[in-house]
């Protein structure tokens, strides 16, 4: 017990050691450059994010901005494991889709951002963009836990006619989960990302990446990194608390 507090507490201290290591690289950095205009300060970007905190518009802008990413994701899961599960079963449905995912993978992510802009409204198309993106990772994922699955398990169930309910739920869920999580992991982290960037391109009223692109324009280099600093902590908390609940949920 005593061993495990004090692992924990030499974790929390070595992550924290890290972190502050590449503060004082940016702090010196920004010693060097000095102009604000090229690299702000950590302590005026901090400050700037703790002014953000209290602001209206602030809060709106997040909400709007994790319901296009959770919008985009769920939907992505959802079709990528139904398609997953279909096309890791049967070879001629993953010839046949496998051909569409290689392309969204190599098309640039800024082709599809413009096409989402002609195709959906400013509010819309980052939900778009972020299925896209985010949709072939679940579906390969899939495809890779389906194929993982050990046949002569399945055999083995099949000479002994065990219940397809069994066979789902101590076979293929074991299988998949691990795959699952990765792809859902990936998944946040590219998303956050992608959406984020078509925020920036369709300039929807309320979003993270509105406030980028107004940063940019006004040349406010201060607010720019700080809603930079923004969307890496909202995706590191929510592929964090993704993960702890996956490792620690029960089956």
């Amino acid at each position: 017990m005593i061993s495990t507090t004090k692992d924990k507490i030499v974790k929390i201290a070595s992550k924290l050691a890290i972190g502050i290591f590449w503060i004082l690289i940016w702090q010196i950095s920004y010693m060097i450059v000095g102009r604000e205009l090229y690299l702000p300060s950590p302590f005026n970007v901090m400050k700037r994010v703790y002014e953000l905190i209290f602001e209206i518009s602030f809060w709106r802008a997040v909400y709007y901005t994790i319901y296009r990413v959770f919008a985009g994701i769920i939907i992505s899961v959802i079709l990528g494991l139904i398609l997953g599960i279909i096309s890791g079963l049967n070879k001629q449905i993953y010839d046949f889709v496998q051909p569409m995912m290689v392309a969204i993978k190599s098309t640039p992510v800024m082709s599809f951002i413009i096409i989402a802009l002609i195709w959906f409204s400013s509010s819309t198309a980052p939900i778009f963009i972020c299925f896209l993106m985010c949709f072939p990772i679940i579906w390969t994922n899939i495809v890779q836990g389906i194929r993982s699955v050990d046949s002569k398990l399945l055999e083995m169930a099949r000479i002994y006619k065990v219940k397809q309910k069994k066979i789902l739920k101590d076979i293929y869920i074991p299988s998949l989960r691990p795959y699952f999580i990765s792809g859902c992991i990936s998944a946040l982290g590219l998303g956050w990302k992608v959406t984020v960037a078509a925020e920036v391109l369709s300039s929807p009223r309320n979003s993270i990446g509105t406030n980028l692109f107004q940063s940019k324009a006004y040349l406010d280099s201060v607010s720019l990194f700080a809603w930079t600093v923004i969307v890496i902590l909202l995706s590191f908390l929510f592929e964090n608390t993704f993960t702890y609940f996956m490792k620690n949920r029960k089956y």
